[in-house]
């Protein structure tokens, strides 16, 4: 029988309740998005885009792995979290939200994460969001499949942190001129190296709506080296044709090195995907700088483990790694609360990826808006739960005890296998 502090039945048949799929090529939707004053709230902007999205852009941004379990979790487990405030504290002097990420000053622990064809969504794409970053001085991780250039991205002169997020390429000497050319960018000050996707996940509903004329024209990705889109038999997905050129040969014993090799010294690198306690291990052994808790948004394995567990699981099994290298988490933040709760846990900042296309949908205010709506939240919970600072944010503000039974226990986070089931290879014999 279900224990009272295990998530109830009612809950889990909520978040796997599935919705279902886009028609093949539906109609567009008519245009009736509201004007930006009106909205108040993060989801107000996901709203927005459902109904002013053409069809292949509300595809493309808003669908995940096969049934988007993981997806939907990532945010519901938030919520399964319950902030433990503490009161008559002066809270009365205004709240600063400034941090370092990897050595370099930002505004916010609210990051833009990596998204790919940014115009898709707007004609500007990237370039209106390294606009927004740089007027609230937030860092920005530009994605290797964006549909502009680092020059085109960052041609205006600003000084907000700048990463950039990599798909190692196929062709390796792609990546390696890709690598030279971020050494001779010195707006550019680290690599993420995206690990959990060495192949596309198969996003059904971005299948299910071809890529129309008008999109074609707006999927091309100099960076990665991909032209215009077109379906095939298979269907439109953009995720799985434009992602045709990752290489899944990338391993730890070379793909570190490589970036190494072809970075500056010094350049730090992060790993963006880790999603078990064995990993992070590995990747603080390898002497990366940072990783990222992440599980591309739920895009590419599903039911792989909402990020908010997987960052429990760090501190359940692995604490030493938050003292040996930065770590960041994206995936279902959706509201202050929930990037306050990643913060007490451990993360260092948090990364908005689908949030970001959609305020993009209003262009650079679109874009300032919704993060400026998730620092404003950010700072009403701090002062609620009587924290003056970001260094007064820690684990005791968050009773976890509703999610603690998923979180592994040491023996079996560390070496990444199962508590009891045991490997049987072959049937029986007969």
């Amino acid at each position: 029988m279900m224990t009272s502090v295990k998530i109830s039945k009612a809950s889990e048949q909520d978040d796997t309740s599935t919705n279902p799929p886009p028609a093949p090529n539906p109609a567009p939707i008519p245009n009736k998005k509201p004007p930006l004053t009106s909205l108040i709230s993060p989801h107000d902007f996901h709203l927005a885009a459902l109904s002013s999205f053409p069809p292949k852009t509300l595809a493309f941004v808003t669908s995940a792995a096969t049934d988007s379990h993981t997806h939907r979790r990532n945010s519901t487990y938030y919520s399964h979290l319950h902030l433990r405030p503490r009161v008559l504290i002066n809270v009365s002097a205004p709240v600063s939200l400034s941090t370092t990420i990897l050595g370099q000053p930002v505004s916010s622990p609210i990051f833009a994460a990596p998204t790919s064809l940014g115009k898709t969504v707007h004609p500007l794409g990237e370039v209106e969001i390294a606009a927004a970053c740089s007027f609230l001085d937030i860092a920005q991780v530009i994605s290797t499949s964006a549909s502009f250039s680092l020059s085109e991205i960052l041609e205006n002169p600003t000084d907000h942190a700048v990463f950039f997020q990599l798909y190692m390429d196929r062709h390796r000497p792609n990546s390696s001129a890709l690598l030279r050319l971020i050494g001779q960018t010195p707006r550019i000050k680290g690599v993420w190296l995206t690990v959990d996707a060495p192949v596309m996940g198969k996003r059904e509903a971005d299948e299910r709506v071809a890529i129309d004329s008008s999109t074609e024209q707006e999927t091309l990705s100099p960076m990665s080296g991909t032209r215009h889109a077109k379906s095939d038999a298979k269907g439109g997905a953009l995720g799985r044709i434009m992602g045709a050129y990752v290489d899944p040969s990338v391993s730890w014993d070379e793909g570190i090195s490589f970036m190494r090799r072809h970075l500056p010294k010094g350049a730090p690198v992060v790993l963006k995907g880790i999603q078990t306690a064995a990993d992070a291990i590995r990747a603080m052994e390898a002497g990366v700088e940072g990783i990222v808790i992440s599980n591309h948004g739920g895009r590419s394995l599903d039911t792989s483990t909402p990020t908010i567990l997987v960052l429990l699981e760090l501190q359940r099994c692995c604490p030493e790694v938050f003292d040996r290298m930065e770590v960041f988490i994206d995936g279902g933040i959706t509201r202050g609360t929930d990037v306050f709760k990643a913060l007490c846990l451990g993360a260092r900042a948090v990364g908005i990826g689908r949030g970001v296309l959609y305020g993009l949908n209003y262009g650079r205010e679109g874009v300032k808006r919704y993060v400026e709506i998730l620092q404003e939240e950010l700072v009403t919970t701090m002062k609620m739960c009587g924290v003056r600072s970001l260094e007064e944010c820690h684990p005791g503000l968050v009773n976890t005890r509703e999610v603690d039974h998923l979180v592994p226990l040491p023996e079996e986070g560390r070496g990444g296998g199962h508590p009891w089931a045991k490997w049987r290879r072959g049937g029986s014999k007969l």
